[in-house]
């Protein structure tokens, strides 16, 4: 146990200080002209004052929750698991707003020195932006491991026998949860807001292009790319890895007769050599001047997944003895392959599903509209037989181990397979934002030549590797929260639920119809935020008719200020209905409700958020495929269309979508921390 323990907290150090090295190395690179500083500091202070007040807020909500978890488990005369489930809740919602806003740092401060870099070197601009990604990919995993492995030890030593720990540390991945629902709706919210709001204005208006310096919502959507994709989505993940991990370490618990110790920390060894394997993967990750962006992402990505195969050969044959689960977790590996692939299927223009939404745009907004919605429909399918697909085979990698209970383990190790490739799916997540603010920065300061070809080639790749994770994230949520509910079974001793019991079918029936509620609050608080942008900037145009001229400069701080106050306030409400709507039903309707609610709830959820991930990619792509010259190219009707389509997708993909991935993880993590009250 204390090697395990040792590896599960020491390599995840090793990975915060490469994490920290990338810093040192990013911030020697220079920022470029006077100009492209101005415009990075306007989009870091932005970017600050919004995460500053949001966290304040989260970190207020946190501390009631943890409050209100003790409470309630000594109002039910359980007072022991009442102070370890809330302390763990707290070190998990640390954790994760801790990670969040050190990546969302480094982001925006690579992000001009990736632009810069462009005037020198294809490959140092690439470099710059991914290391950058890599040290939010590094330090979100690194801290969740270490919470988790820490934790354990802290247990430990107060004397707690191993196989009651991971109960005890539930609320870890509770807290995580509860912080990253937050975190991506509020991100989501604002990114969205001020995004809709500078193209419905900015583009279809006033005919100006999307990164203007004219446009005043500017840098409110330059800073929302930040907020949306960098803090939120490296909150979706981190808890993601969290509840992977506390779930199969209580599978793990109930094979503790065959696997001893080494079942419950296999988990934990298996993330720790994934971050040395992603660390090696973004050093390999280079590429010549000529080449495609992804091709240097890609190589990098597949080192990560060869290295993690090799290492998930030999952990399993040291820990478990057998190697049935190498070939279970050889599946998730293989699945997240499968998941990049359907996602750049739907999302790249290169494919016939954007090409189709991009023709239907010649004959106006109504069909461009109709076919995007067929085409995210149309995309739940490959996702379903990939997720059926996973599960089936782990599954019966695991029975061939001829343990009883190993089928189910089975799927516990492609959930970690899946997930271990998570620290440098995040780096290529926020290469994203980083050189999207970069093409807006290089834009706004009026550069051109190689330098802005450079940065529009690593911008489009960059809307690339952000439908990936998005991809990817709901893929693991899937698995993971399928690993969860069997956890929340044995949490509750419950051998099966059945939907023919009608408090049952109930629960079910709220669990659906919350994922549908939810995405309404999501989609409508976006549309509230950008009424109010929108009118702003339509102010600011009115009352300074040298803004147009290029004589007057608008007023971008006002801007992003409102689109700040909109998104808070709209993040409250659907976040509330997350966390009520299952705590009522496991207490009126009791377990075997809220299992009803988390199986229907998590299929709803999965489906949902496919659906508007993949629908959204589709429109926005194939408004870059107009813009590229295709279809009559820019201001052309078809290229109207697609504006109008990209603004529809947007909520779905960035806002609604990602909180999907987030909601049905809670649900599980909620509710798994809860189990004991509601039995």
């Amino acid at each position: 146990m204390f090697n395990s323990l040792f590896i599960s907290l020491f390599f995840p150090f090793i990975a915060l200080v490469f994490a920290a090295y990338f810093i040192y190395w990013i911030m020697k690179k220079d920022q470029g002209t006077d100009e492209m500083r101005r415009v990075s500091d306007a989009i870091r202070e932005g970017a600050g004052a919004f995460i500053n007040r949001q966290y304040r807020a989260i970190g207020l909500i946190s501390v009631i929750a943890a409050l209100s978890l003790w409470a309630a488990y000594y109002l039910f005369n359980k007072p022991m698991l009442g102070w370890q489930m809330a302390l763990a809740f707290i070190f998990g919602a640390a954790s994760s707003a801790v990670s969040g806003i050190i990546g969302m740092a480094i982001a925006v401060r690579a992000n001009s020195r990736s632009a810069a870099a462009a005037k020198r070197s294809f490959n140092e601009a690439l470099t710059v932006a991914l290391r950058g990604g890599a040290v939010s990919g590094l330090t979100i995993v690194a801290l969740s491991l270490i919470g988790i492995a820490g934790l354990f030890g802290i247990y430990r030593l107060f004397g707690y026998e191993a196989i009651k720990i991971p109960s005890l540390i539930v609320g870890y991945g509770f807290g995580a949860s509860l912080v990253a629902l937050f975190a991506q709706l509020g991100g989501g919210i604002y990114t969205k807001a001020a995004d809709v709001g500078a193209d419905l204005v900015g583009k279809i208006e006033a005919g100006i292009p999307e990164d203007d310096p004219r446009n005043p919502a500017v840098i409110a959507d330059l800073v929302g790319d930040n907020v949306g994709d960098c803090a939120g989505r490296g909150a979706d993940l981190f808890q993601s890895t969290a509840a992977e991990n506390v779930g199969a370490m209580i599978l793990g618990v109930a094979l503790f007769p065959y696997f001893g110790i080494s079942g419950i920390m296999f988990p934990l060894v298996l993330r720790a050599f994934g971050l040395l394997a992603a660390i090696i993967g973004v050093l390999f990750a280079r590429a010549k001047e000529n080449d495609n962006p992804m091709k240097a992402l890609n190589k990098g990505y597949f080192i990560t997944s060869g290295l993690a195969a090799l290492a998930f050969y030999f952990i399993t044959q040291k820990m478990l003895g057998n190697m049935w689960f190498f070939w279970a977790g050889l599946v998730g590996i293989l699945t997240s392959l499968i998941f990049v692939y359907i996602t750049q299927y739907y999302t790249e223009a290169r494919f016939r599903p954007v090409r189709e939404i991009a023709e239907a745009s010649q004959t106006g907004h109504a069909t461009n509209i109709i076919t995007g919605y067929a085409v995210g429909l149309e995309s739940t399918g490959f996702t379903v037989i990939a997720i059926s697909f996973a599960l089936l085979s782990s599954y019966k990698f695991g029975s061939l181990s001829g343990i009883p209970g190993g089928g189910l383990y089975g799927t516990a190790v492609a959930t970690m397979g899946m997930l271990a490739t998570a620290a440098y799916i995040l780096a290529m997540d926020t290469f994203g934002p980083i050189v999207d603010n970069g093409a807006g920065i290089a834009e706004m300061a009026g550069e051109s030549g190689h330098m802005r070809d450079v940065m529009d080639k690593l911008d489009s790749a960059g809307n690339t590797t952000k439908a990936l994770t998005k991809g990817y994230a709901i893929g693991s949520a899937a698995l993971a929260t399928f690993l969860l509910f069997l956890a929340y079974l044995e949490e509750t001793h419950l051998q099966a639920v059945d939907l023919a019991k009608v408090e049952v079918f109930i629960g079910a029936l709220l669990g659906a119809a919350l994922v549908f509620i939810f995405s309404s609050l999501a989609i409508r608080a976006v549309g509230k935020a950008a009424y109010a942008i929108i009118n702003e900037v339509r102010r600011q145009f009115k009352e300074n008719p040298g803004i147009m001229a290029g004589s007057e400069k608008p007023d971008y701080s006002k801007a992003v200020g409102i689109t700040t106050g909109a998104a808070l306030k709209q993040m409250i409400l659907p976040g509330i209905l997350a966390v009520a709507v299952p705590i009522a039903v496991g207490l009126t309707l009791r377990a075997e409700a809220v299992a009803g609610l988390i199986m229907v709830g998590t299929i709803a959820g999965i489906l949902m958020a496919t659906f508007m991930n993949n629908a959204g990619g589709a429109w926005d792509n194939a408004k870059k495929w107009i813009e590229a010259g295709n279809l009559g190219g820019k201001k052309s009707p078809a290229h109207q269309a697609a504006v109008t389509g990209d603004t529809v997708g947007d909520p779905f993909k960035d806002t609604a979508g990602p909180s999907l991935h987030v909601l049905i993880k809670l649900l599980s993590t909620l509710t798994l921390a809860l189990a004991a009250l509601f039995v």
